[in-house]
Parts: C-alpha cells; sequence; structure tokens
C-alpha cells in the first residue's frame, strides 16, 4: 500500500467530479496539480499549473482524430481543442486513470471525461470509470470494461469526470481513497 504522501493527482480542477478528487486528494495528503490554461476558469486552485502556448500545442491532436475514437463530431472543434489538449497533459502526468460519468454502449465515456479515457486506452494506462447510472466502477481489461473495485496503486494518477457529480459518484471517489490509503 502506497503511502498518501509519496501520491500526486494529476486533474483539471472543474467541478463536480474534479473538485472532489482534489477535495479528497487535499483530505488525505496526497499531492495535487491541476492544469489550466488561459481562459480556463478552474474550481480548485491547489497546485495551479498554467499551460501556456507552447505546452498546449504538445498536446494537440487532429479533431479528425478525437472524432473518429468518441464516436461523434464537435460542433465548435476550436472551442473543445483547448480542453483536450489540457486533458492530454493530464493523461500523460498522471500513470494510473480514474474517472466518474456515465459508460456509453459504444465503450467510450460521455463528454470530455470521454477524451481522458480514451487517451488512457492509447497509452495502454491502468483505468477505472465509475458508471454513475450503474453505480459501480468499471477497469478496462481486455478492451472490454469489467467491474472492479479499484484501488489507487501508482504514485501518479489522474482525476478527472463529469461536473454533473452525483452523490453516489462523490461517494465512489471517497471510497476509492478510504480502500487504498486506509490510516
Amino acid at each position: 500500500m502506497l503511502s498518501a504522501s509519496d501520491v500526486k493527482l494529476f486533474s483539471g480542477g472543474l467541478g463536480g467530479a474534479e473538485a472532489e478528487f482534489g477535495a479528497q486528494a487535499e483530505k488525505w495528503g496526497v499531492q495535487e496539480v491541476n492544469f489550466t490554461y488561459d481562459g480556463h476558469t478552474p474550481t480548485r486552485m491547489h497546485g495551479l499549473v498554467t499551460l501556456g502556448p507552447e505546452e498546449m500545442q504538445r498536446g494537440d491532436i487532429s479533431m479528425e482524430i478525437v472524432c473518429m475514437r468518441m464516436n461523434r463530431s464537435y460542433s465548435n472543434a476550436e472551442a473543445i481543442r483547448k480542453v483536450m489538449q489540457m486533458i492530454f497533459h493530464m493523461v500523460n502526468s498522471g500513470f494510473q486513470v480514474f474517472a466518474v460519468g456515465w459508460i456509453q454502449s459504444n465503450d467510450t465515456v460521455k463528454g470530455g471525461t470521454g477524451w481522458a479515457v480514451e487517451l488512457a486506452k492509447l497509452f495502454n494506462r491502468p483505468l477505472s470509470v465509475f458508471d454513475q447510472d450503474r453505480r459501480t466502477w468499471f477497469s478496462w481489461k481486455d478492451n472490454a470494461w469489467v467491474e472492479s473495485l479499484p484501488v489507487i496503486e501508482h504514485k501518479t494518477f489522474v482525476g478527472t469526470g463529469t461536473r454533473n457529480l452525483s452523490e453516489d459518484g462523490a461517494r465512489a471517489i471517497a471510497d476509492l481513497f478510504e480502500r487504498s490509503f486506509r490510516r
């Protein structure tokens, strides 16, 4: 079992799931890094790292690839591009990835959270998603979602998810930290 003080959370600091991951990190003594960029307004300011234009460019990817991986199109591709670039830095920095949202029938996850999930799949990272409708955790194993009860097992991890966090989703995040760092 890792000591919480040896672990670092990477997130975007937005309200909902990311704010809850940050609040739990603070409670347990986990280091917290929240990425932002000009024009982005995070809810959490702990460990704020502002990505400049050069850094954002390193996270750039063709919106055609994003649309293909996510099985959807975006009406305002330029606005979403910065979000996708920031998410790249989150997933590139943290090894294990945890997300809260909704797993869709095509195995993607709804919303911007889905891009973090797709990058985790592409980078072959340990990946777990709490599905708020089914009220359970799933991990990506052998190209399929399987029910699981994950723990934080690596020194760096990503915590991301929906801004529409349910009570079950918040409890799932709190329970994840409890399982991982029991005092």
